[in-house]
C-alpha cells in the first residue's frame, strides 16, 4: 500500500533533485524580495529595487549577500561571498584552536640546582612547550634558603632565556610563599608546515 504524501512540494524539494542544505545567507538571484537596503564599500547606501542592487554587485565583480533578512526591507551587502566565508571559517578555526585544552606542566628547581640538572629539566620543558602545553617552573626554598631568593630569580630568568625559541615568559618571576615561580606559554607557529604544492 502506497504511503500518503504528507509533505507535498515543501521546503527545498525540487522534483527529482535532492533537498539541498539551506545556505547560510541568500545571495544574488536567490534574493527574491522586491527591494533591499544596500550597504557596503563603494556603494551608495539606500533602498534599491533588488534587480538594480544585484546589477551593482555584478558590475563590481562581487556578490549581493542578504545579511539581515528580518529587516524591512532586508539589508544586503556587496561583498566577495567566497572570501567572506573563507575569513569566517578561518576565524572559527582559530577560535577552536585557542579553545584547545592545554595542560600545565611543572618543573621544580632548588636554589642549588646544578648545570646538569638544569639542562635535563630544560629539555623536558622544551618538549612540553612544543607539544602545546604551558610550563610552570618554580624554585622551592626550604628553611633559611629563602634568603637566596635572588638566586632563584636569576635561575628562572636563565631558564626563560633557554626556552626563548619555543616559549614566552608570561610575567617576571614572583615569590609566592616559599616558592619563586614563572609561567611559560608555548610560542605558536613553531611546528614545521607541510609545503604547499606549487601551481603548474
Amino acid at each position: 500500500m502506497a504511503l500518503p504524501n504528507r509533505g507535498g512540494n515543501r521546503g527545498g524539494f525540487r522534483g527529482r533533485f535532492p533537498v539541498r542544505k539551506e545556505a547560510e545567507h541568500r545571495i544574488n538571484h536567490h534574493i527574491r524580495v522586491p527591494q533591499v537596503r544596500l550597504v557596503g564599500d563603494n556603494v551608495t547606501i539606500g533602498v534599491y529595487p533588488t534587480q538594480e542592487a544585484q546589477k551593482i554587485a555584478q558590475d563590481q565583480g562581487l556578490d549581493l549577500v542578504e545579511i539581515s533578512p528580518q529587516a524591512d526591507p532586508p539589508v544586503c551587502k556587496v561583498i566577495d561571498y567566497n572570501k567572506f566565508l573563507y575569513d569566517k571559517k578561518k576565524k572559527e578555526k582559530e577560535m577552536k584552536a585557542k579553545a584547545k585544552t592545554t595542560e600545565m606542566k611543572e618543573i621544580r628547581f632548588t636554589p642549588n640546582t646544578d648545570d646538569h640538572d638544569f639542562d635535563f629539566k630544560s629539555k623536558h620543558a622544551e618538549n612540553f612547550l612544543k607539544d602545546g602545553n604551558k610550563v610552570k617552573a618554580y624554585v622551592q626554598f626550604k628553611g633559611r634558603a629563602i634568603q637566596f631568593k635572588d638566586r632563584g630569580e636569576l635561575l628562572l630568568l636563565k631558564f626563560a632565556e633557554r626556552l626563548a625559541d619555543c616559549g614566552s615568559l608570561e610575567s617576571m618571576p614572583k615569590l609566592e610563599g616559599k616558592r619563586m615561580l614563572a609561567i611559560f606559554t608555548p610560542k605558536t607557529g613553531k611546528k614545521p608546515k607541510e609545503p604547499k604544492p606549487q601551481p603548474q
